[in-house]
């Protein structure tokens, strides 16, 4: 939980932009509700802890950056420190959406091309989820990126801050961002995908859907708010479990 410091820093920046909030109690006796902030940090020297890629387990969800103009542009537009998505699939190979279309590759060469790797692990994944992961990725490597998703994530990316402002009721924010995607995005689903709405429709393909929300609507910021201990700008279904970071750079100064 953030410490009052962290609250009283991150409060400017909450209500010029958008950040979701919710109150929360301890479990004892006459303890008053607090107020708990979206967390936006990704530093390990911030609690975070370095691990080997031989930790990881199929199923697990890599989230990263990387210093290309694309990143930065996408972590500014949705105020995160993560860009990209992807999927670790076993034997060192993960699957993930890029402008190429749905790929594998081995995960020496994301972690080459990306400054920071995080992975997160859903801690209901068994052996049959993997199957259907697996499925899933076959089924769709090859095909194309959905290039028009991500080009209207953009103004969406600004126009769901309202839906976030401080204090926002959580039905009431999800509500909110429904309907602006609905209008911003369209309604349906696609059979292209971007990074983050391929890890989410995998998931949803094995059986264990992380939201409810079209994953349309959603970025790699918001499958890291998924995490435990911060506030998911949707319903999640079930908190990410932090395994460690694979790689950490410090932006340049």
């Amino acid at each position: 939980m953030p410490s009052r410091r962290r609250l009283l820093a991150a409060a400017p920046l909450c209500l010029l932009a958008g950040c979701a909030t919710r109150f929360y109690a301890d479990d004892l006796p006459d303890t008053r509700p607090r107020l708990q902030v979206q967390h936006p940090g990704l530093n390990p020297s911030n609690g975070g802890v370095a691990v080997d890629a031989q930790l990881l387990q199929p199923g697990d969800i890599l989230l990263s950056s990387a210093n290309a103009f694309t990143s930065v542009g996408i972590r500014l537009l949705t105020l995160s420190p993560v860009s990209h998505a992807s999927l670790y699939v076993g034997d060192g190979q993960v699957a993930e959406a890029v402008g190429e279309g749905i790929r594998r590759r081995a995960l020496p060469a994301l972690l080459a091309e990306e400054s920071t790797v995080v992975a997160f692990r859903h801690p209901g994944v068994r052996p049959e989820h993997v199957e259907r992961m697996h499925a899933f990725v076959q089924e769709t490597v090859g095909t194309h990126y959905n290039l028009v998703g991500v080009m209207l994530q953009a103004p969406f990316s600004i126009e769901r801050r309202l839906c976030e402002l401080p204090l926002t009721p959580a039905l009431v924010r999800e509500y909110c961002m429904q309907g602006v995607g609905a209008v911003q995005l369209g309604l349906g689903r696609s059979d292209r995908f971007f990074c983050s709405q391929f890890v989410l429709e995998a998931y949803r393909r094995a059986g264990l859907p992380l939201t409810e929300t079209d994953p349309r609507f959603l970025s790699p910021a918001d499958l890291l708010h998924m995490r435990e201990g911060d506030v998911p700008s949707v319903r999640s279904l079930q908190a990410l479990v932090y395994v460690g970071h694979l790689k950490f750079e410090a932006p340049p100064v």
